[in-house]
C-alpha cells in the first residue's frame, strides 16, 4: 500500500484537494477530523486536557475558543496539550493505515496539515503539497468566519514557509490554477503511483 502525505499552508486548498482524492476513490485520513473527534463528547482528548484547561471543558467535549484563549494567555499551554493530543491523534492514524491495509486499498491519502512540523512525513511513501500565490492565500484565509490578519500571520508563523514545503515535495498541486487543473493533477498523481 502506498501511503501519500498531503499538506500545505493555511488557505492553500489542501481539504479540496483531498476531496478530489477521495472523489477519485483513494481512502483519506484527515488528521484535523481526528483532532475534533478526540476534542469531541467523549473524545480520548478531553478529561486530560480539561485538567490542564477546566474552562474549555463543555457538554460536547472541549471548547476550542476557550483553548484558544488559553493558549495565547500561556506561552506553554501548546506544548503541553500537543503532547496529549499527537498520541491520541497517532492511534487514530495507525488505526485507519491498518483497515486500509486489510481491506486492500492500493494508495492512501494522510491529509496532515502539520506533516513536516510533526515529523509525519517520515511515515509517508510520497509527499503531495498543495500551493498557491500567496496573495490568493491570504484572501481565501481572510475570507473565513472568524480569521483575522493577526490570526492568520500566528498560524503561518507555526507553519513551515510554503517554498520550503515545496521544496521538500515529491508532487506539487498549485489550487490557484483553477479546479481542473487541480483536479488533472491529482489523476496524474494517482496514475503514477498505481
Amino acid at each position: 500500500m502506498i501511503i501519500l502525505g498531503l499538506t500545505g499552508s493555511i488557505a492553500m486548498g489542501k481539504s479540496t484537494t483531498a476531496a478530489m482524492f477521495r472523489d477519485a476513490g483513494v481512502p483519506v485520513w484527515d488528521a484535523d477530523a481526528a483532532v475534533h473527534r478526540a476534542y469531541g463528547h467523549g473524545g480520548a482528548a478531553v478529561e486530560p486536557v480539561a485538567a490542564l484547561v477546566p474552562d474549555a471543558r463543555a457538554p460536547a467535549g472541549l471548547d476550542r475558543e476557550a483553548l484558544r484563549r488559553a493558549i495565547a494567555a500561556d506561552a506553554t499551554l501548546l506544548t503541553r496539550i500537543e503532547r496529549i493530543v499527537h498520541p491520541i491523534v497517532g492511534a487514530d492514524r495507525k488505526l485507519f493505515l491498518e483497515e486500509a491495509r486489510a481491506a486492500g486499498e492500493p494508495v492512501v491519502v494522510l491529509d496532515i496539515p502539520l506533516l513536516f512540523e510533526t515529523g509525519a512525513h517520515e511515515y509517508v511513501d510520497a509527499v503531495v503539497v498543495v500551493t498557491c500565490d500567496p496573495a490568493e492565500q491570504r484572501r481565501r484565509a481572510l475570507a473565513r468566519e472568524g480569521m483575522t490578519s493577526e490570526r492568520f500571520d500566528a498560524i503561518l508563523a507555526r507553519q513551515i514557509p510554503d517554498v520550503e514545503k515545496r521544496t521538500r515535495a515529491d508532487h506539487i498541486i498549485d489550487t490557484g490554477l483553477g479546479m481542473q487543473a487541480a483536479r488533472t493533477r491529482v489523476a496524474a498523481i494517482l496514475e503514477n503511483m498505481r
